[in-house]
């Protein structure tokens, strides 16, 4: 199966080119921490999470694929522990206030 490589100067270019994204957020309160490099780090690391977490998982998700039974949905091997890195990461927080835990960015990010 090919190898995903995530499209980073096709997602810089519309964060920071097209929508100009920083120029918005500073503009914004509670935002001016939302800097090109920053976003471009987040970028980057969600990037490394698809192609070495998620991407692996294609497979085997096609082949043996979600079963329910009276007792709940199994899912293929790999997927529970992917979801725990996603959020042990803190991904679903990206983008809540930080006021209820999460990191505060833009939903731009999240």
């Amino acid at each position: 199966m090919p190898a995903y490589k995530a499209p980073l100067r096709d997602i810089s270019f519309v964060v920071n080119e097209l929508l100009e994204s920083e120029q918005l957020y500073q503009t914004l309160p509670g935002y001016e921490e939302a800097t090109a490099d920053l976003m471009s780090a987040i970028v980057e690391e969600g990037a490394r999470f698809a192609e070495n977490v998620l991407s692996p998982l294609n497979q085997p998700g096609d082949e043996e694929g979600c079963h329910w039974t009276e007792e709940g949905v199994t899912t293929p091997k790999g997927f529970a522990d992917a979801y725990h890195q996603y959020v042990a990461n803190g991904w679903p927080a990206l983008s809540a206030s930080t006021e209820v835990g999460g990191q505060g960015m833009p939903n731009l990010m999240g």
